[in-house]
């Protein structure tokens, strides 16, 4: 079994893509899975939905259940499959249910304020 810890971080948080910000959170949680790099989850309500959209891309983690995925869309492109999200986590994930993470990359940045 992989050792997975989920703690909530310190500090306000913001995500940002194609110049908007998709949202700010002060109750962000850090999911740690064996030896990858943490990842941050932002809860839903202080994402704004309006910027995603779901795709038909899924994909299944023995460790956490099916994840669902999202497309940031911006003025000027959409980011595909960059958002996912367990909506029915296993239940020793259960704190991720409704939350989100994101793939940072050059087109969508998180920061700790």
């Amino acid at each position: 079994m992989t050792d997975i810890r989920i703690r909530k971080v310190q500090g306000l948080y913001v995500v940002r893509a194609g110049g908007a910000v998709l949202g700010e959170s002060e109750n962000v949680l850090e999911l740690s899975e064996g030896k990858l790099a943490p990842v941050l989850y932002f809860p839903r309500g202080d994402i704004a939905m309006a910027f995603l959209d779901r795709s038909e891309t899924t994909t299944h983690c023995p460790h956490k259940g099916d994840a669902s995925y999202f497309s940031i869309i911006t003025k000027s492109k959409t980011i595909a499959d960059v958002v996912w999200s367990y909506e029915s986590p296993i239940e020793n994930v259960s704190e991720i249910k409704e939350y989100l993470a994101f793939a940072e990359s050059d087109e969508v940045a998180i920061e700790h304020l």
